[in-house]
């Protein structure tokens, strides 16, 4: 069997001064899940310039500085002509804001993208929502407790 052919991925843990994160629904046909803001890479982008415009796109944030590679993650599923997606997560700390996505509604809807709001930590460790990574109220929980780790970690599906 040959390994699966995974699209490269970026992802944004964007926290506002008060540790609130950022998190986008999708709805898959089998599933709704709530996850980073993020997405494929582009042929000819770096991951850099993939997620300044995932973050534009998806929650009208720009003009705030990228910050480290925090984890990563590599998840199969059905993704059209790949097999899924390997990512990488950069925190991002940015100003309290509103989410104004650059795409329209319309067009994220197409990205199975429905919603886009601020979570608390309490929220999510209080919510059955399911989570991309599924642990992630505790993988924020660790971020905020001890900061970003020296080089990123797998935080698996």
């Amino acid at each position: 069997m040959s390994e699966p052919l995974l699209l490269a991925g970026v992802r944004a843990v964007v926290l506002d001064p008060d540790d609130r994160v950022l998190l986008v629904r999708f709805e898959f046909p089998e599933e709704s899940l709530w996850a980073t803001p993020g997405g494929g890479i582009e042929p000819g982008e770096t991951y850099e310039q993939a997620l300044v415009r995932e973050l534009e796109e998806e929650a009208g944030l720009t003009g705030v500085p990228l910050g480290p590679a925090i984890w990563t993650r590599e998840h199969v599923f059905p993704l059209g002509r790949w097999d899924g997606q390997a990512e990488r997560y950069h925190l991002v700390r940015a100003p309290a804001f509103e989410p104004r996505p650059k795409l329209s509604w319309e067009e994220l809807r197409d990205e199975y993208v429905l919603e886009i709001r601020w979570w608390t930590l309490a929220e999510l460790e209080a919510s059955d929502a399911l989570f991309a990574p599924r642990r992630f109220p505790a993988l924020l929980r660790q971020l905020l407790e001890e900061g970003p780790p020296q080089a990123p970690i797998d935080v698996g599906v």
